[in-house]
């Protein structure tokens, strides 16, 4: 059985993650959508639990698709799966120089583990969650950018944290 994972920290998942969580469900037997703990991103808009639910919501339609959550580097994470492929999406050239270069960090680190990057749908190039988060923080519509199972939960939470900061000051 082939197991592709595709890795992020999806807070929150956007049309374009889906794009590819779609896209890859149609090339291996399994994927493993893996919520990662991303140490250089501080201030999450959901927690590594929240994430997980919202995108078992999203991907319950794909039968061969499952979501977990890891705080291990991803490299030894993918060991529990015999032939794991990596599936990482690419928006832009710079994300090429990036994605490469951890790639070769995880192929050194685990030497079984490939990578297969998947250029993003046109219509999903400029979307990022780092966008659907400043974009919801001015109540934006977002019916483009997320689906529609989370689209009331992104826009609550946003209003949540924005309330709550709004008191402390």
């Amino acid at each position: 059985m082939t197991t592709g994972i595709c890795p992020g920290s999806f807070d929150p998942i956007t049309l374009g993650h889906l794009n590819i969580i779609r896209r890859a469900s149609r090339i291996f037997d399994q994927v493993v959508v893996c919520v990662m703990v991303n140490s250089t991103k501080k201030t999450p808009l959901f927690t590594l639990e929240e994430r997980v639910e919202l995108i078992e919501r999203v991907v319950k339609r794909f039968p061969n698709v499952r979501v977990d959550a890891s705080d291990k580097l991803l490299a030894d994470y993918a060991k529990q799966f015999e032939g794991a492929v990596l599936v990482k999406g690419l928006r832009a050239v710079s994300d090429y120089e990036s994605e490469a270069q951890m790639a070769l960090i995880n192929k050194k680190m685990n030497p079984a583990l490939e990578t297969v990057f998947l250029t993003s749908s046109e219509k999903y190039t400029y979307i990022s969650s780092s966008v659907v988060k400043e974009m919801a923080r001015y109540g934006t519509d977002l019916k483009k950018f997320v689906p529609r199972e989370i689209l009331d939960d992104v826009v609550a939470k946003t209003r949540r944290q924005q309330e709550g900061a709004g008191h402390g000051e």
